[in-house]
C-alpha cells in the first residue's frame, strides 16, 4: 500500500515524485561530512541518487574525501540498478567507523556518474550537511538517504514501510 505523500511547500521536493527505477544526477550543493573536529569530505561536485520513497543519497568524488581516512571494508552487496557495491570504513584519529561508506567501482551504464564516488551514511558522523543544513539520516538504518528540509516524505525505512 502506497502511503499518502506529505504536503509539499514551495522549494521542496516530494520523494513520491522521484522516479523508479532510480536515477543519478549531478548537484552543486555543498556537501560536508565532519567527525571529531575534522572534515571527512567536502564537495560541490556530488552526484545524488533519487528513488521513489527515498531521500537523496549523495555520492562524493573520492578526490574530495580527506586522504587517508577511507579504508576498504569487507563485504559487498548488489543493487539491481547500480550494480555491485563495495564498502568503506572511515578512520579518524584512530577511531574506526565501520562500513559507513559504499561505492560502485563498475556501475551499470545509467549510473556511470557514480564511478570514483563514495556515499556515506549520515548517522555515524558528528555532522553531515547539505548547503549548511545538518541532515537527518533516512530511518531504519539500512538505507543511506539524507533528509533535509527540502525533501518531504514519508520516507521508506521506518516501521511499516517494508512493502512500499
Amino acid at each position: 500500500m502506497r502511503p499518502i505523500p506529505d504536503p509539499v511547500r514551495p522549494g521542496q521536493e516530494s520523494v513520491w515524485d522521484y522516479p523508479r527505477p532510480a536515477i543519478a544526477e549531478a548537484t552543486d550543493a555543498h556537501i560536508v561530512i565532519e567527525h571529531r573536529g575534522r572534515i571527512v569530505a567536502a564537495t560541490r561536485s556530488a552526484v545524488r541518487t533519487l528513488e521513489t520513497s527515498h531521500p537523496p543519497s549523495y555520492y562524493i568524488p573520492v578526490a574530495d574525501v580527506t586522504p587517508g581516512l577511507l579504508h576498504r571494508a569487507e563485504g559487498s552487496s548488489f543493487c539491481e540498478w547500480k550494480g555491485a557495491a563495495e564498502y568503506w570504513d572511515v578512520i579518524v584519529d584512530s577511531v574506526m567507523l565501520p562500513r559507513v561508506g559504499w561505492s560502485y567501482p563498475a556501475p551499470t551504464a545509467p549510473f556511470e556518474a557514480l564511478r570514483d564516488h563514495v556515499a556515506f551514511y549520515a548517522a555515524p558522523f558528528d555532522r553531515s550537511s547539505v548547503d549548511g543544513e545538518t541532515v537527518l539520516p533516512q530511518p531504519g538504518g539500512f538505507y543511506g538517504g539524507w533528509i533535509t528540509s527540502q525533501v518531504v516524505g514519508p520516507f521508506k525505512g521506518g516501521p511499516g514501510s517494508h512493502d512500499w
